[in-house]
C-alpha cells in the first residue's frame, strides 16, 4: 500500500472513537434500561409491602373491634328473655313485691342495653312503616297492610343487632304484602322485601367469632 492509501493516524483515531462511542452509548442505554427496570421492581415491592402492612393493620383493628362479637351474640338471648318478661308483666298489680320485681327487670334490661351501646352493639328495631332493608332485616311473613306501603315493616317479631356496623343478627319482621287498596310505594322505590342478591330474604349475618 502506498503512502497515499495508508489511513492517516487522525482518521484511525476518529474511527476508533466512533466505535468506542457507539459501544459506550449501547452500554449506557442498557444500564439505563436496567436501572429503570430495577426502579420499577423496587416500587412494586414497596407497594406490595405497604398493602401488606395496611391489611395487617386492618385485620388487627378488626380483631380488636370485634373481639366481643361471640360474647355479645351469646348475650342476645338474655336480652330477648328480659324483653319477653317485660312484655308478659301484669298490666296492673297491687302487690308491691310484683311491682319491685318488674322495676328490677326493667332496670336490668336498661343496664344491659346500655352496656351493649357502650361497646358498639346497636339494637335494630325498625318502627312500623319503615322500608324493609334486606341488609338488616329478615322477612318472616307478609300480611296485608292498608296503613303502610307495600314492602314496609308492619311488626318486629325479634329485634336485631349490629356490632360497629357489622350485622350480628337481623331483625325478624312482618312486612306488608301487595294488596288492593294499599298505598302505592314511593316513586322510584322497588319492593324487593323478600329477596337479597342471592334471592333470599334477610341480611347477611357475620358468623365469625
Amino acid at each position: 500500500m502506498s503512502e497515499d492509501q495508508t489511513p492517516a493516524p487522525d482518521a484511525q483515531a476518529q474511527t476508533a472513537d466512533t466505535v468506542n462511542g457507539a459501544a459506550d452509548a449501547d452500554a449506557y442505554e442498557a444500564l439505563r434500561a436496567e436501572t429503570a427496570a430495577l426502579k420499577e421492581q423496587v416500587l412494586r415491592y414497596a407497594a406490595e409491602a405497604d398493602n401488606t402492612r395496611r391489611r395487617a393493620e386492618r385485620e388487627a383493628n378488626d380483631a380488636r373491634a370485634y373481639a366481643i362479637q361471640k360474647f355479645a351474640r351469646d348475650l342476645l338471648g338474655v336480652a330477648d328473655n328480659l324483653s319477653r318478661a317485660l312484655t308478659a308483666q301484669p298490666a296492673e298489680s297491687g302487690d308491691p313485691a310484683v311491682k319491685n320485681f318488674v322495676v328490677g327487670v326493667e332496670m336490668t334490661e336498661k343496664e344491659l342495653q346500655g352496656a351493649f351501646e357502650r361497646n358498639g352493639l346497636k339494637r335494630i328495631d325498625p318502627p312500623k312503616g319503615e322500608k324493609f332493608d334486606p341488609h338488616k332485616h329478615q322477612a318472616m311473613m307478609e300480611q296485608p297492610g292498608s296503613d303502610v306501603a307495600p314492602g314496609a315493616v308492619i311488626q318486629v317479631l325479634q329485634p336485631g343487632y349490629e356490632l360497629l356496623g357489622r350485622l350480628v343478627r337481623p331483625a325478624m319482621v312482618v312486612v306488608a304484602a301487595k294488596v288492593a287498596g294499599a298505598p302505592p310505594p314511593e316513586a322510584g322505590s322497588a319492593n324487593p322485601y323478600a329477596a337479597n342478591d342471592e334471592g333470599q330474604g334477610g341480611g347477611s349475618v357475620d358468623t365469625r367469632a
